[in-house]
């Protein structure tokens, strides 16, 4: 093959495909948001929520809401005025979600890619990809070099795009995962996944219903504490900031891409590497985000556990099958799918069952210690919020903010100097 020459001439798809790549930006939110929907919905349209389905959701969220506002002490309202519970579309919620998680992610794709000095985060797409004037140069492997850096726009786009459409299948509300959203009062869950999810079970849907608006208030009350909210924001930020990019991992799974157009269709070929979580994820955890991740998972844990104890505190005597949908709830989330926890891991969220048990034996912990008002102190300030080592000793937290309390030798043992804070 001649220097200069194109080795990909009659595939029209890579010449789209580098028309695309030179006309984004960080992240290609624009093919995310189109691929995000198209798994959401099948690709078919999807029908309006029954206003009936609305005015239920409306009435059970009232009752929700003074309970979880008389069993936390918190105020359930960010913004001043009441709390709606708005039943959408699955369409509705990816849109809201990719708008969420937007932030992180392009802070992700800078720490991938960050631009040189003098440059923007626009990538400029090479005049020619294909020209070299060294002719022992295989024209392959310098189109594969000259793209690498163009490619993590699209690639993060395909990919944030297609597990925020697959966790859209399954959600039920803003706070599945413990992440804060933009300060909105107005709360969205998932009708069509709530009432696929009662049939499968045989559950009373105003049950269910009330179950889901407990828990999406309690998580609201807390993560809407504006100390909270910036303690949680800081760690996801930091954490997605601190990706490092390996070249050569990404540039295997490339060499690896069947190129040969007599060797089956290249889009699909293509589209089925864009999915491979291991490709943004596979070697690009860096020292740093070891760092944050005791604390991050630290506040997670606790946050979780808690809403845990609310609910139990409050829903057995609210709800005649609280026993019932609790136990199918709590199992559908040690069931979490791949898309989950990919989306856990790149958030730094890699929640397991592990997880929500170490966060109920701290609240039990602190409760059967110092008392339910014990856990009033918990939400009060940033700085009295629990350490790694004192998720694991509830005793030594009671300690470090003032409650007198006598150290349980079994589980308050001495887990040496905790982390520093990552700064």
């Amino acid at each position: 093959m001649s220097p200069g020459s194109n080795p990909f001439e009659g595939m029209p798809f890579f010449g789209d495909l580098l028309k695309m790549l030179g006309t984004q930006g960080p992240v290609q939110w624009d093919g995310a948001r189109q691929l995000a929907l198209s798994i959401a919905t099948g690709g078919e349209s999807e029908p309006n929520v029954d206003p009936v389905e609305r005015i239920r959701f409306e009435q059970l969220a009232r009752v929700a809401d003074l309970q979880v506002a008389k069993a936390t002490g918190l105020s359930t309202s960010t913004t001043g005025r009441a709390v709606t519970v708005t039943p959408v579309t699955r369409t509705q919620w990816a849109l809201t979600t990719l708008d969420a998680y937007k932030p992180l992610i392009e802070k992700m794709a800078v720490a991938l890619h960050p631009p040189t000095e003098g440059e923007s985060t626009q990538p400029a797409l090479p005049t020619d990809l294909f020209a070299t004037d060294d002719s022992s140069v295989d024209p392959t492997e310098a189109w594969l070099g000259q793209i690498m850096g163009l490619l993590s726009p699209m690639l993060l786009g395909m990919t944030t795009g297609s597990l925020v459409g697959h966790l859209a299948t399954r959600s039920f509300g803003l706070y599945d995962l413990p992440i804060p959203r933009p300060a909105s009062d107005d709360l969205l869950v998932v009708a069509a996944n709530i009432e696929s999810f009662g049939d499968d079970w045989s559950m009373s849907g105003d049950d269910l219903r009330l179950w889901i608006c407990l828990h999406q208030l309690t998580h609201h009350a807390v993560l809407g504490l504006p100390h909270v909210r910036a303690r949680l924001d800081e760690l996801l930020g930091d954490y997605a900031s601190a990706f490092e990019s390996d070249p050569d991992a990404l540039g295997s799974k490339l060499t690896d891409l069947d190129i040969d157009p007599t060797g089956g269709d290249p889009m699909a070929r293509f589209q089925e590497l864009m999915g491979d979580p291991e490709v943004i994820l596979g070697a690009v955890r860096s020292p740093r985000q070891l760092e944050i991740l005791p604390w991050l998972e630290a506040l997670v844990t606790v946050v979780v556990g808690y809403v845990d104890h609310i609910m139990d505190s409050i829903g057995s005597g609210l709800i005649g099958s609280y026993g019932q949908v609790t136990e199918a709830m709590r199992r559908r989330r040690v069931e979490s799918s791949a898309s989950d926890r990919f989306v856990e891991r790149l958030l730094g969220l890699d929640l397991t069952q592990d997880h929500f048990d170490r966060g109920r034996a701290f609240v039990d912990g602190v409760v059967e210690r110092a008392g339910v008002e014990a856990l009033e102190k918990l939400w009060t300030s940033v700085e009295v919020l629990p350490t790694p080592n004192e998720v694991a000793a509830p005793g030594l937290w009671l300690a470090r903010i003032g409650v007198d309390v006598e150290l349980d030798v079994d589980t308050d043992l001495d887990l040496g100097p905790d982390l520093d804070p990552p700064s």
